[in-house]
């Protein structure tokens, strides 16, 4: 008979140290849910995606003060939401929470769902982000697993220095580990997400302060580099999107938020680049061109 699997590592100490050392965030405050039910939960989880905690603070008080629920917000201009994201980077992602909020007015009575499958069916949520929601605002007991859970497991659990390339899998190892308590997990996850954001992180772990150091595969081995097979991200400096937030930061900042379309951006050091930010601007629905100027979508 073929031998059975190991068992999942304990490695829910983790949570007793997320007690203790959890960053003060807006949202991990009771009245914060109070205040804003999982609509707020949906909000700063659009905006944490691939942007600092640093960053997404200021921006999350204005857009909540602005927009304080789902119905608020569907009657918000694509020009509002675009202007309103300001600098936070992916500004896509204004008009996908634009097109939830619209979604979560018209099919759930303005109350963001808490079944998954229902949060997977809006706009510009995927497995992430709607776990994220049903743990982190309802409790429920959902593996909830971004770059730094990835590379905390990857290290503790599996003994390499960087996690693989995402996949599906992710979520059930993630789902091994959870414990089976509702609201231990929603711990638990939190805490994962924490501890690879502080103390396990890419380039400098901080191993001699770690929860699960008495426990950590990698650590045990001699901390061996084991190569990194995820795709790097291109260079912002020089790129296509520092050339597309350059359009757009003007757009947002001209008098009603229209320019000629030769003034967008018309210092920009390659025309070339220039003009293919504005077209795939135009393609994301992020700007509109008519009769020669550019202006952020009505």
């Amino acid at each position: 008979m073929p031998a059975s699997p190991p068992p999942p590592p304990d490695l829910t100490e983790v949570s007793s140290w997320y007690r203790e050392h959890a960053r003060d965030l807006p949202w991990r405050h009771a009245e914060f849910h109070v205040e804003y039910g999982a609509w707020g939960t949906l909000v700063s989880e659009f905006m944490l995606q691939q942007t600092p905690v640093s960053r997404v603070i200021p921006h999350l008080e204005a857009w909540l003060h602005r927009w304080p629920s789902p119905a608020a917000m569907a009657s918000a201009t694509p020009a509002e939401v675009v202007h309103q994201w300001a600098n936070l980077g992916y500004p896509r992602r204004a008009l996908w929470l634009r097109r939830a909020a619209i979604e979560v007015t018209e099919r759930h009575d303005g109350v963001v769902p808490r079944d998954v499958p229902a949060l997977l069916a809006l706009s510009g949520i995927g497995d992430y982000t709607a776990r994220a929601v049903a743990a982190f605002h309802y409790g429920d007991r959902h593996p909830v697993v971004d770059t730094n859970t990835r590379r905390v497991i990857a290290r503790a659990a599996d003994g390499c220095s960087q996690p693989a390339p995402p996949s599906k899998r992710d979520l059930d190892r993630m789902s091994e580990l959870l414990p089976q308590a509702e609201d231990q997990a929603a711990v638990f996850n939190a805490a994962m997400m924490e501890l690879g954001a502080t103390v396990c992180t890419a380039r400098a772990p901080r191993c001699e302060i770690c929860p699960l150091a008495s426990v950590c595969a990698w650590l045990r081995a001699g901390r061996p580099d084991t190569g990194d097979r995820r795709r790097r991200q291109a260079r912002y400096e020089g790129s296509d999107r520092q050339a597309r937030g350059a359009v757009l930061r003007m757009l947002r900042d001209a008098p009603g938020h229209v320019l000629p379309a030769h003034a967008a951006a018309g210092d920009w050091p390659d025309p070339a680049q220039r003009d293919r930010a504005i077209d795939s601007l135009i393609a994301d629905g992020l700007i509109e061109a008519t009769e020669g100027e550019l202006r952020l979508p009505n």
